[in-house]
């Protein structure tokens, strides 16, 4: 089989494995392998344009590899170095009676249960007051699949226990459930004491 029939075979399905680990999002280590894989996909691609004359293939693939490796060194190495060393810190904390710490780029995707134990979703971001450095709110994503019909919540910082596995919210299912959901790109300016006692006062006259 000629170098270029089997750099036929080898680029798109580099190509699409390569893709699909970039998109996957788990990790620097998953990301940067995603771009060695990518790596591979544009030199066949190189190879093909090259074999069959294809000028403006070659050209593109040989600028393309060149990006790979760029992203090679940006999450194999710095990213990667990153994560690990957030991770060390992370992994002290555990050891120690009452772990402290977990790594805030771990914030996005951590689950989220109820106060029961029940896991309700995940947690998508941390919205910071600018004064105070200290956090306001956390946006819960619940529902869905692969993010498509999720729903997002606000949930004030009060109502939320941090661990070092995820987060816990100090309310039953119930009480989460019934937090308006936000809107798409408009999330609010603050979600503080004075909303969850509203949220708390209405749940209470539903009980009644």
């Amino acid at each position: 089989m000629e170098p270029d029939t089997i750099a036929g075979w080898v680029a798109p399905a580099a190509t699409m494995i390569a893709a699909m680990m970039t998109a996957s999002n788990l990790g620097a280590r998953v990301t940067g392998w995603g771009f060695v894989v990518f790596t591979l996909g544009s030199i066949s691609w190189s190879v093909v344009g090259w074999a069959t004359d294809q000028s403006g293939l070659l050209a593109t693939n040989l600028f393309l590899t060149g990006v790979n490796m760029v992203g090679i060194w940006r999450w194999l190495g710095r990213q990667r170095a990153y994560e690990d060393g957030g991770r060390a810190a992370a992994l002290a904390s555990r050891r120690s009676a009452a772990p402290t710490l977990f790594t805030a780029t771990a914030f996005s995707g951590m689950p989220v249960r109820d106060n029961g134990g029940s896991t309700l979703g995940k947690s998508v971001e941390a919205l910071v007051e600018c004064a105070s450095g200290e956090i306001s709110y956390v946006v819960v994503a619940s529902g869905g699949v692969g993010g498509v019909d999720e729903c997002l919540r606000a949930v004030a910082r009060e109502q939320v226990r941090f661990d070092a596995d995820g987060l816990c919210l100090l309310m039953p299912r119930a009480a989460f459930e019934r937090i308006e959901p936000l809107a798409d790109g408009d999330w609010p300016a603050e979600v503080g004491p004075a909303c969850m006692a509203e949220q708390a006062e209405t749940d209470h006259a539903r009980t009644r």
